[in-house]
C-alpha cells in the first residue's frame, strides 16, 4: 500500500507551487527547448529545489512520500506545461525509480533514494531493445554471474533519459530456458565498467527529452545490484509499469485540460464572417468533446489512483486508464488542432506540439493493444 506521508493540506500547496512552477519557469523556455530539443540543466536544477524528483521516494529517505492520488495531482499539474519536461520528470518519478522503492533491499534504498530525491540521481528504465518491446521474453540482453558480479551483453533502445540518468533499472536475460521466468533486474550505475550510452534517436514528438540506445558490453554489476528476487525481473516490470500507468493518465489529463483552455480563449477571439467561432455549433461540439473526456479521464485516474493508495489490484483499472487516457489526449489534441485551423498546424502554435507529443502516449508504457490484451485477460479471469 503506498500511503502518503503528506497531508491533503500540504499536497495542495504543492500542487499550486507546481502549477506556478510551470506558468513561470518552464512554459517561457517551451520553444527553446522545442528548437534545441534539450531541457536545460538549471530548469532541472530548479525543479529539484521545489521537490519534484523526489515525489515517489518516502520521507526517510529524503522524498515527499506522496501517496499515488497526491502524485497525480502533481503530475496533472505537470502535464500543462511541455512534455518534454514532464516526461524526463514522470519517467524519473515512475518508471525511473519506484522499482527501487517497491522493491529494493534496504541496503540499495538507503544508497539510491536520497540521491534520487535530491535530483543527483536521475533514473531511467530499460527494458525495450529492438527485438523486444511488448514481447519481454525476446529480450537479448543476457546476464552471466561470474564470482561476486554479473556480466551483462546487449543494448537497449528508445530509453528515455537515456541521455542524463546516472541509474537504470535494467532487464535481462539470466536464464533463457526459463522465458519470462528467467528475466533479472539490475540497478546498474552509469560509471559501471563496460556500459555506455550510443545514438540518440530523433523522434516525431517530445523535443527535450531524449531517447537514448544504451550499450552493455561486459557490463560488470554487482551480485548486490540484482533489484528484487533473481528470475522475478518480468514480475517487477509489470509491477513498475502498472503502478506508472495512473501517473502517466494523469500527465495526460493535464495536457488535455490546457489544450481545451486554450482551444476555447482561441475560439473566443477567432472571428470569421464577422463573430466569433464560439459561435458555431460544430465548434461547441468539439469543446464539449473535448469536456467530456476530460471528466471521463479526470475520474478513471483518480479512481484508480485511490484503489492503489488502498493497496488493491488494480491490474485491469491501469491498463483501462493507460489506453483511455492516452487515446483521448490524441482525441482532445486532434480537436484542438481543427479548432486553430490553420494556425494549428504551424509550429509557432503551442496545440501543434501538443499534437504531435500526444501520438506516443498510445506506445510508450505499454501500448494500447497490449492494455486491451491485459483487460481481456483480467475479463477471462472475472467471468469464467
Amino acid at each position: 500500500m503506498a500511503e502518503s506521508q503528506v497531508t491533503t493540506e500540504e499536497l495542495n500547496i504543492i500542487r499550486q507551487t507546481v502549477h506556478n512552477f510551470i506558468a513561470k519557469e518552464v512554459e517561457p523556455l517551451a520553444q527553446q527547448m522545442e528548437e534545441e530539443d534539450m531541457v536545460p540543466r538549471s530548469l532541472l536544477d530548479k525543479a529539484a529545489e521545489i521537490g519534484l524528483f523526489g515525489l515517489s521516494t518516502p520521507q526517510e529517505y529524503g522524498g515527499l512520500g506522496a501517496g499515488m492520488v497526491g502524485k497525480v495531482m502533481i503530475y496533472e499539474e505537470l502535464g500543462r506545461g511541455p512534455n518534454c519536461f514532464t516526461s524526463i520528470i514522470g519517467c524519473h518519478n515512475g518508471i525511473g525509480s519506484v522499482g527501487i522503492v517497491e522493491c529494493g533491499s534496504e541496503e540499495q534504498k538507503e544508497r539510491y533514494l536520497p540521491k534520487i530525491a535530491s535530483g543527483q540521481m536521475i533514473g531511467a528504465f530499460a527494458l525495450t531493445e529492438a527485438s523486444a518491446g511488448s514481447d519481454p521474453a525476446s529480450l537479448k540482453t543476457t546476464a552471466v554471474l561470474k564470482g561476486d558480479r554479473y556480466v551483462l551483453n546487449g543494448t537497449k533502445q528508445f530509453i528515455t533519459n537515456g541521455d542524463i540518468a546516472n541509474i537504470f533499472t535494467v532487464m535481462a536475460i539470466t536464464d533463457k530456458s526459463k522465458g519470462s521466468k528467467g528475466i533479472t533486474s539490475f540497478l546498474v550505475e552509469r560509471n559501471f565498467k563496460g556500459f555506455s550510452v550510443g545514438k540518440f534517436e530523433k523522434k516525431m514528438g517530445l523535443h527535450g527529452s531524449q531517447t537514448a540506445e544504451l550499450i552493455f558490453e561486459d557490463c560488470e554489476v554487482p551480485v548486490e545490484n540484482v533489484l528484487g528476487e533473481v528470475g522475478q525481473g518480468y514480475v517487477n516490470a509489470l509491477r513498475i509499469l502498472a503502478n506508472g500507468r495512473a501517473g502517466l493518465a494523469a500527465r495526460n489529463l493535464g495536457s488535455c485540460e490546457k489544450l481545451l483552455e486554450v482551444s476555447v480563449k482561441y475560439a473566443l477571439q477567432r472571428i470569421q464572417f464577422g463573430k466569433p467561432i464560439f459561435e458555431n455549433q460544430i465548434i461547441q461540439h468539439y469543446l464539449a468533446n473535448m469536456a467530456i473526456d476530460i471528466e471521463a479521464l479526470r475520474s478513471l485516474t483518480y479512481d484508480v489512483a485511490r484503489k492503489i493508495d488502498e493497496g488493491q489490484k488494480v491490474i485491469k483499472e491501469a491498463a483501462i486508464v493507460k489506453a483511455f487516457g492516452s487515446e483521448a489526449f490524441g482525441r482532445v489534441a486532434d480537436l484542438a488542432v481543427q479548432i486553430h485551423g490553420g494556425m494549428g498546424y504551424m509550429r509557432e502554435c503551442e496545440v501543434e506540439r501538443y499534437y504531435r507529443d500526444a501520438r506516443i502516449a498510445r506506445i510508450y508504457e505499454g501500448t494500447s493493444e497490449i492494455q486491451r490484451n491485459i483487460i481481456a485477460a483480467q475479463l477471462r479471469k472475472e467471468f469464467v
